[in-house]
This record gives C-alpha cells, structure tokens and sequence, in this order.
C-alpha cells in the first residue's frame, strides 16, 4: 500500500497517510479538523543503496579470472591449431 501526501488548505497542515490504492482520499485535517485536506503530488519514495557498493558482486575479481583463464589454458592441452596454418578446401576441378 502506497503513503499519500496530504495538506490543509485552511492550517497549512502538513501530513502522510498510509491507505490503498482504492481509498477515497482524506477530506478531513487531523490538527484543525475541517474538510479542506487535499492529496499532494509527491517526489516519490527515495532509493538507498546501502554497503560498499552494488557493483563489486556485479564483476568477478581477478583473482577468479586468473584462476578461470589458468583453467582454460590447462584444459585445452595440444587440441589447438597452430597458428598461421589454415584448412584448405578441396578445389573443384571441372
């Protein structure tokens, strides 16, 4: 459930309710209890990132990339080809 932002017409008053999406809005002041309450745009709730940062779990640490790419190198043995050398295709004589 959404928190609404209320002002009083008459007192100036200054104040939040927490209600549905359905609720009719509030109409009565709770300081000077008369009916020129009205519902005020707001900002908006704010968003907090809290610790030492979102993006330090987003990337591996290099420690993990070094170990990653010892592993690759170890893995792949003598299956690679040598570079420079390419396959050829078998020409096609007519």
């Amino acid at each position: 459930m959404p928190t609404y932002d209320y002002k009083c017409k008459a007192c100036e008053n200054v104040w939040e309710e927490f209600q549905s999406i359905t609720a009719e809005p509030t109409k009565v002041c709770p300081k000077c209890k008369k009916k020129k309450a009205e519902r005020v745009i707001s900002g908006g709730g704010g968003l907090i990132f809290k610790g030492s940062g979102f993006y330090i779990t987003d990337y591996r640490s290099d420690s993990y990339k070094k170990s990653a790419d010892a592993d690759k190198g170890s893995s792949s043995g003598g299956a690679s080809k040598p570079e420079g050398k390419s396959e050829s295709k078998p020409s096609k004589s007519e």
